[in-house]
């Protein structure tokens, strides 16, 4: 099959247009009864132009989702998350961030790429000794390491606070969860005695 310079055209092979009143050859395909999957593609229909632009005149993609899905499916991030183990929501426990913590995928590759530096730069769980389960957890969720100290916290959390508050993002509240779990961590943090 064949792509000619029309766009969308293809050379028939003896297909005819599939609308009953023609016999026009079927050289432009449309979506069939199967859309594409993970299966692999959709079936399609050949029809010739006049029938093709009849039915994408009236074509739905977003035919039988609701509005959540239909949202989902227009946001820019749309498809980047699957099920493997470090977007599991049981990732995370070798102290990396994970990545279902994040609804950017931007922010999500920024933060394990600032953690996955401090692994190689040879930073141990031993460092983090002087903190409890919960202190460390919070350094981490904050992007800090062990050697944080009380005004290292306090300008990470205003770099935070600045990047996630809805009124630095045009009124965008999607990172009000993260927004929250920074300042959790912050007010457990800043009466940490670990810090000096």
């Amino acid at each position: 099959m064949r792509q000619s310079k029309f766009h969308g055209r293809y050379e028939s092979e003896g297909r005819a247009c599939e609308h009953p009143a023609c016999e026009e050859p079927g050289e432009f395909r449309a979506p069939g009864g199967r859309r594409s999957s993970f299966d692999g593609p959709g079936e399609y229909r050949w029809m010739c132009l006049e029938h093709v632009r009849e039915f994408n005149a009236g074509y739905d993609w977003f035919e039988g989702m609701s509005a959540d899905e239909i949202y989902a499916a227009q946001a820019p991030g749309a498809g980047w998350r699957t099920d493997s183990p470090a977007f599991n929501p049981t990732a995370g426990v070798d102290g990396m961030p994970r990545w279902a913590d994040f609804a950017d995928p931007l922010d999500a590759i920024g933060e394990r790429a600032h953690a996955m530096r401090r692994r190689a730069a040879g930073v141990k769980q031993e460092a983090f000794a002087r903190f409890t389960p919960m202190e460390r957890e919070a350094l981490t969720l904050m992007g800090l390491g062990p050697d944080a100290d009380r005004a290292g916290v306090r300008r990470r959390y205003s770099d935070l606070v600045r990047r996630y508050h809805p009124d630095r993002n045009g009124g965008d509240r999607s990172h009000e969860a993260k927004l929250q779990r920074v300042v959790e961590a912050y007010q457990l943090l800043r009466r940490a005695e670990a810090l000096a």
